[in-house]
């Protein structure tokens, strides 16, 4: 056993834990990485970047089959094989050689194996063949460890075998058929994906889809999936799941019993914490860790947890920057200078509370951020919802022929800023970052009358958003 001393240990090597280090090094910190998979995490090998390598070939042909001209041209299907080469190049075919030389560049060790805190800002790595380092840290340990597909229990689920979103990401060839259990997210893009390839999806959700984001949203996508073949049962719960010689059958409640050839469970996320020691220092393994906006976990004052596994919000963006606020804020603290913690400070990620931006990569795409109305309702604010489709806009009719879309900004009519927005149309994904400035600035309405979009684009969707509304009787 050897033992070594860094001023920062961090737990997970995926991107929150890389720009944890990162940021910290360059505050002056030695800086010591800890995975026992590949570096780079979930987003590069098993999640953003395959899973959008999947959906985008198939929404290409899509929108090209929507122009007349180049529909004209179209004159085969999708290439599958080929889709699924491109996949393996934005994965790297599954080698972290080219993340773990960044890592080394950046002047950040990096010790493979498992990571177990041991003690107060100590962890112990174990490597595969046994053999154990110590890790002491001067000043803090920062917890990023992701986490993992959740598996319910439903009967027999487990038994039979069913691929979480890593198998689908990463599968070698497209199913005959496929069941997706799970309406968000990961359930509605790799219906998307897997519907593009000409596999016969079934989408089984105890709901409706997207839930959370603004209703018209869910039923978007729910009827894009139907035009691509897909069958979507919603308002319905999975019963028991058996696989056999005949493949993978799915019972319901209250609806039809499927058989296919594989079964996808998207039903959420769990965090990975049970087996990182947490009981040593008085947590309880397997549960999500709750932390301040500073990501430093109550009660101590050298422990972070950072990305995912504060379930503040589950998205690789959100993790990155709760990273740079975190990394930052660990060599003030560690140098003993002032920290800058109220609200929008350097060392705070408050954006996560009102203000995440999202896309789901479905086609039609979904692209929000702040409040739905419902939430902003719930947190008192007195709102004004207005609704705009997005066909009617100049820029969006020239782009694709018969553009299909709807858009809603969110008011504080007391302030008159927006709160939130969300865009349902083909690649509106490109309108979201202007709509989270909006948000995050809280650029009052009469100066966004000011910010003129270029025509034609889509973007000119902010003047009808603004002409629904009205101008502020203050603009000048």
């Amino acid at each position: 056993m050897t033992s070594t001393e860094y001023d920062l240990i961090v737990l997970g090597a995926g991107p929150v834990g890389e720009n944890v280090a990162d940021r910290a090094v360059q505050g002056g910190l030695s800086v010591v990485l800890v995975e026992h998979e590949l570096v780079g995490g979930e987003c590069s090998y098993w999640a953003c970047m395959p899973s959008k390598a999947l959906l985008r070939p198939a929404q290409v042909l899509r929108a090209a089959r929507q122009v007349a001209g180049a529909r004209q041209a179209v004159t085969g299907d999708l290439d599958v094989p080929a889709v699924l080469a491109r996949r393996d190049e934005f994965a790297s075919h599954w080698s972290d050689k080219g993340q773990a030389a960044w890592v080394a560049s950046a002047g950040i060790s990096l010790e493979r194996g498992h990571g177990r805190i041991t003690g107060p800002k100590e962890v112990t790595v174990t490597t595969p063949d046994g053999r154990e380092t110590v890790l002491t840290a001067r000043h803090a340990v920062a917890v990023s460890t992701g986490s993992a597909a959740l598996v319910p229990d439903i009967e027999g689920l487990r038994a039979a075998r069913p691929w979480t979103s890593r198998e689908a990401t990463s599968a070698k060839e497209a199913p005959a058929s496929l069941t997706v259990i799970g309406g968000g997210v990961v359930g509605v893009e790799m219906a998307t994906a897997y519907a593009g390839f000409g596999t016969r999806v079934t989408l089984i959700s105890r709901s409706g889809l997207l839930d959370g984001m603004e209703p018209f949203a869910g039923e978007a996508v729910t009827k894009a999936l139907r035009e691509q073949g897909a069958t979507v049962l919603l308002d319905t719960r999975t019963t028991r799941v058996t696989r056999d010689e005949a493949g993978v059958t799915v019972e319901t409640g209250d609806g039809p019993t499927v058989t296919t050839e594989e079964v996808l469970v998207a039903t959420g996320r769990t965090p990975r914490t049970g087996d990182i020691g947490l009981d040593a220092i008085g947590l309880t393994p397997g549960d999500w860790i709750e932390t301040d906006d500073t990501m430093l976990v109550p009660g101590f004052d050298w422990l972070y947890a950072v990305g995912d596994v504060n379930r503040r919000a589950l998205l690789t963006h959100q993790g990155k920057y709760q990273a740079r606020a975190a990394g930052d804020v660990i060599a003030a603290r560690a140098k003993g200078v002032p920290v800058e913690d109220a609200p929008w400070g350097v060392h705070v990620a408050t954006a996560d509370h009102t203000a995440v931006p999202q896309v789901t990569f479905t086609d039609p795409e979904v692209a929000s951020v702040g409040l739905t109305a419902e939430a902003a309702r719930a947190a008192g604010h007195d709102v004004r919802v207005v609704d705009y489709e997005m066909g009617g806009v100049a820029g969006a009719s020239v782009r694709l022929d018969g553009y299909a879309g709807h858009a809603r900004m969110v008011v504080d009519v007391r302030r008159e800023v927006v709160l939130g927005v969300t865009f349902v149309g083909p690649e509106v994904g490109e309108l979201l970052h202007a709509a989270t400035i909006a948000v995050v600035g809280e650029v009052p309405l009469d100066r966004l009358w000011h910010a003129v979009p270029a025509y034609p684009t889509v973007s000119e969707i902010w003047l009808r958003l603004l002409e629904a509304y009205g101008r502020p009787s203050r603009a000048g």
